[in-house]
């Protein structure tokens, strides 16, 4: 694959488990070795220059890195020490992000204490408390309650604005749409998908339907034999239990399949209007849901 990612730019990595994301961080950030070809992180190549590369990144894995032993505000002060930032510095930068990502009250104690969600806000922190030029994050938001995703959205959107660069991977698509500039969608190893959220979005043209029928697969499939038909209809898609649709007007559209699938006495259960999201554009190029696939470790956690 060959992508580029511009200074200042938060850039979305999407795509289900085992589709090669984490693999790819992993050569990005100096932790496997690349077998073929060339990677240029914050213009060093990652190959000849390791150590260099490794002094300007920050790196946010699945599992973190936090000692156990050691405090928070001990975790995030050694980190930033490890860097070569001055202890003042280093204390002073520890002091205000953990306010910012809600840590402060519980920064006195053993990180084997923390929940789930606490250890992933310290992951954060320690990832950029010594202000990284460019800074991977691998699903960052796997664990954090409502509240936490909207702060931490807010954090990486600063960074972005102070001109670091972010390279994110994600399950969560609202999260993908809200935050990136750019993103590719990968499957099977391959990109099948690079753009703005917006234009690729655009790219499934009208609105989504989702129809759901009593009578299984064999019923979907009649319902999708008769809607194909009709001229306001672009795709169709049988799933599981129902049928994908996408269509020109949506709320044009809705009495005239009601009517058509009424006739052939098909009996829905439900049926959902939609704008495309994300998910239709995944759906779209690879013939199945990135949601289908569930965030590893998705417990929502305080």
């Amino acid at each position: 694959m060959s992508i580029s990612v511009g200074r200042g730019e938060i850039f979305g990595f999407l795509g289900p488990n085992g589709a090669g994301k984490t693999t790819t961080l992993r050569m990005l950030t100096t932790l496997l070795p690349i077998d073929e070809g060339t990677a240029i992180v914050a213009g060093l190549d990652v190959g000849r220059s390791p150590r260099e590369v490794r002094a300007r990144i920050g790196y946010v894995s699945q599992l973190g890195g936090a000692d156990e032993l050691a405090t928070g505000r001990e975790n995030l002060v050694l980190q930033g020490r490890l860097y070569g930032d001055d202890r003042d510095t280093v204390t002073s930068r520890a002091d205000r992000l953990m306010d910012a990502l809600d840590i402060a009250e519980f920064a006195e104690r053993k990180v084997r204490t923390y929940s789930g969600g606490q250890r992933r806000r310290l992951d954060i922190a320690m990832g950029i408390v010594h202000e990284p030029e460019v800074l991977f994050l691998d699903e960052p938001t796997t664990g954090l309650d409502p509240q936490n995703r909207a702060n931490l959205w807010v954090q990486i959107e600063s960074l972005r604005d102070r001109g670091t660069t972010v390279f994110l991977t994600t399950h969560y698509l609202e999260e993908a749409d809200a935050l990136c500039d750019r993103l590719v969608i990968m499957d099977h190893g391959e990109i099948v998908a690079e753009g703005t959220p917006r234009d690729l979005k655009r790219e499934v043209a009208g609105d989504a339907v989702v129809v759901s029928v009593h009578g299984g697969h064999e019923a979907a499939r009649r319902a999708a034999s008769l809607l194909e038909r009709e001229p306001y209809v672009r795709e169709v898609a049988v799933e599981e239990e129902g049928l994908r649709l996408y269509v020109e007007d949506g709320a044009a559209a809705l009495p005239a399949m009601l009517r058509l699938l009424d006739a052939a006495s098909i009996e829905l259960r439900t049926i959902n209007l939609s704008e495309p999201t994300l998910d239709d554009v995944f759906l779209r190029q690879t013939g199945r849901s990135l949601r289908d696939a569930g965030p590893r470790g998705s417990e929502t956690a305080a």
